[in-house]
């Protein structure tokens, strides 16, 4: 897509634990899960375009539900908006969790991305200074396995230089054993990465 599309409003709808508490539109979903402090709201918060849409928390592992924010997209040369969830999973490997609420938590989480009908594809972030944590291979391992659509985006891209940038996506590639795998650079601070993003939501949209 040549012309960007642009996000015309964004919504907190609802936080769930349980299937009976999903939201009842059928609008397909784009989801995103990533570490503990990976700068998922952040990430949301930059893509809409909507200052506090998703909340910002010093406190690793704060998020402890999944998340569905109702988001209208105006496409290139259409003129009706087009509505869909994004999805937004608690983070995962935080060790100060108790060890139950970790199982708990895996349990509705793994329900969510087997048993939803109208998910996409995943967003797995991954915080581009540092090499993939065993957490992420897990994630990103069991993702593929299941053979949900998952799109790598590595965060926090403006803290490196464009050389360092580059040198850390092949690092990502090579610990998660792809390489020809497609990792995106994404800055929240910026928004570089965020057009890229946007068509990636826009084709499944129009499909």
């Amino acid at each position: 897509m040549n012309e960007e599309i642009i996000i015309t409003q964004g919504k907190y709808i609802a936080s769930a634990v349980r299937v009976d508490q999903y939201p009842e539109r059928d609008l397909k979903e784009i989801v995103f899960i990533g570490r503990s402090n990976v700068g998922k709201s952040s990430l949301i918060n930059s893509l809409t375009r909507i200052g506090g849409l998703a909340r910002v928390s010093g406190t690793p592992g704060k998020t402890q539900t999944i998340n569905f924010y109702e988001l209208s997209a105006k496409m290139p040369e259409e003129e009706e908006r087009r509505d869909f969830y994004l999805v937004d999973l608690p983070g995962y490997g935080y060790a100060k969790t108790g060890k139950e609420n970790r199982s708990r938590w895996s349990k509705f989480i793994d329900e969510y991305l087997l048993k939803s009908e109208r998910l996409q594809f995943v967003c797995q972030l991954i915080d581009i200074r540092h090499e993939p944590m065993p957490s992420d291979v897990d994630m990103f391992k069991w993702l593929v396995k299941n053979n949900l659509p998952v799109l790598i985006i590595a965060t926090k891209s403006d803290k490196l230089s464009k050389n360092q940038v580059q040198k850390n996506i092949m690092l990502i590639k090579k610990t998660l054993g792809v390489l020809d795998l497609d990792v995106l650079p994404y800055s929240s601070v910026k928004s570089e990465g965020r057009s890229f993003l946007l068509d990636v939501i826009g084709s499944v949209l129009v499909e």
